[in-house]
C-alpha cells in the first residue's frame, strides 16, 4: 500500500549465546479506511482500491465487492461467485511465484522470461467479465504450463524438477537452523470468520492490529492451508519445507485452473451479513486470509470500512513467526542469520521487513 504510512516491519532478535531468547515485532502501520471514506458511495472506492493495495488487488476488490454485497442484503449470481474464484486463484498462483523470485531467488534470462509469462497469462484470466472465453481461458492456462514447466514446476506431485534452477535454492534453506523450537500450530480457517469479522466492525483497528481468535492467534497462508490437510509437525515448519509447499500450492493451483473444476473449495470466498447495511467478506487470498468489513447507511454511503490482512496474524507480536524463533538454537555467525532471514521470508508479509540482531546481555 502507499498513501504515506510506514509500509515495513520491524523485527529483532534476541540471543543468548546461539539461542533466540525473545523475537520483538514494531508491526507497519495501516491506513485508516473509515477515516479516509467515511461520507463515501461505497461505488466509488472500487477504482481507489489498486492504488491503496497494489498485492492482492484482485482479492481485495472482490472481498469488497463481496462485503457491500452482504451489507445490502444481496446474494451474487453463481456465475459471478465462480469467476470471483477464478481471478482470485489467478492472483493467488501470480503472487506466490512473484513471492518466491522477486528479491529472493535468482533468476536467469529464461526463467525471468517464464515468470512474465505467467504473470500475463494469469492476467487474462482475471479480466473484469464474468465469463472469459473457453478458448482464451485454454490459451492462458496453456501459456502458464508451459512457463510453470520452464520453471521446474511440474504436478502436485513431483511438485519442482530436481534438476531445476529451484532444486539448489530449496537444498540452500536446509541445515541452517541447528534446532528448530516444538511450537505449538494454531491454523486460521473458515470456522473462525464469524467471530473476526463480528470484532473487526465493532473493535475496528484496535482489532485489526492485533487480531487473536479466543486468545490464539493462529497461522494463515501457503503453510497453514498445507498443514491443515496434511496434518505435518512444527518440527517440519522450516524455511526449506514452507518453500516446497509453495511450489507444490502453485502446482496444485494451475492443476484446477487447467480442468476448471468447479469443487475445488479452500473457502476461496465467503461473505457474511451482519446486519442491516453490515456485511463482511473472507478472501483465501496467497499470503493467507484476507477479512474486509464495511457498514453502508440508507444511501450505500461508507460508515465503517475495516479489513484485517494475512500478515497482521503471520507477524502478529505473540504470532505464529515469534513462536517458530524463540528458542532456536542458531549456527554460528552469518550463516545462523541468514537462516533466520529465510525462515522471516518464508512467511511472505505484504510489506518489507527490516531484521536486527542484538544480545540480550546488552538491553
Amino acid at each position: 500500500m502507499s498513501l504515506g504510512f510506514r509500509n515495513e516491519i520491524d523485527i529483532t532478535v534476541w540471543l543468548a549465546d546461539s539461542i533466540i531468547a525473545d523475537v520483538a515485532i514494531t508491526p507497519r502501520s495501516r491506513p485508516p479506511l473509515t477515516r479516509l471514506f467515511v461520507g463515501k458511495p461505497a461505488a466509488s472506492l472500487l477504482p481507489v482500491l489498486p492504488r491503496l493495495f497494489s498485492l492482492c488487488s484482485v482479492a481485495h476488490r472482490v472481498a469488497f465487492l463481496s462485503a457491500v454485497e452482504a451489507a445490502q442484503g444481496r446474494q451474487a449470481a453463481d456465475a459471478t461467485m465462480r469467476h470471483r474464484s477464478t481471478i482470485v486463484v489467478a492472483e493467488r498462483l501470480t503472487e506466490l511465484l512473484r513471492g518466491m523470485f522477486v528479491g529472493r531467488l535468482a533468476l536467469d534470462a529464461a526463467s525471468a522470461a517464464a515468470v512474465r509469462d505467467v504473470m500475463q497469462a494469469s492476467a487474462l484470466l482475471g479480466g473484469p467479465c464474468e465469463a472469459v472465453p473457453p478458448a482464451s481461458r485454454r490459451d492462458s492456462v496453456a501459456r502458464i504450463k508451459t512457463a510453470l514447466a520452464a520453471l521446474g514446476i511440474a504436478d502436485e506431485d513431483q511438485a519442482f524438477a530436481r534438476d531445476s534452477a529451484l532444486a539448489p535454492s530449496v537444498a540452500g534453506c536446509d541445515g541452517k537452523l541447528l534446532s528448530q523450537p516444538l511450537a505449538e500450530q494454531s491454523f486460521l480457517t473458515a470456522a473462525d470468520d464469524p467471530d473476526i469479522v463480528t470484532r473487526l466492525l465493532a473493535e475496528g483497528a484496535a482489532y485489526s492490529d492485533a487480531p487473536d481468535v479466543r486468545g490464539r492467534v493462529p497461522e494463515t497462508g501457503v503453510w497453514a492451508r498445507r498443514a491443515r490437510r496434511d496434518a505435518i509437525s512444527s518440527t517440519d515448519a522450516g524455511a526449506a519445507a514452507r518453500l516446497k509447499a509453495r511450489i507444490a500450492e502453485i502446482a496444485q493451483l494451475c492443476t484446477w485452473l487447467d480442468r476448471g473444476d468447479e469443487d475445488f473449495d479452500d473457502g476461496v470466498v465467503a461473505s457474511y451479513r451482519l446486519g442491516k447495511g453490515r456485511g463482511a467478506a473472507a478472501v483465501e487470498c496467497a499470503r493467507g486470509r484476507l477479512y474486509h468489513a464495511v457498514e453502508l447507511d440508507d444511501d450505500d454511503r461508507i460508515v465503517k470500512f475495516e479489513f484485517l490482512a494475512p500478515t497482521e496474524w503471520n507477524f502478529h507480536a505473540s504470532g505464529p513467526l515469534v513462536r517458530s524463533l524463540k528458542g532456536a538454537m542458531l549456527a554460528a555467525g552469518r550463516q545462523g542469520q541468514d537462516a533466520v532471514r529465510a525462515l522471516v521470508g518464508s512467511f511472505d508479509p505484504c510489506v518489507g521487513f527490516s531484521l536486527g540482531f542484538r544480545e540480550a546481555g546488552h538491553a
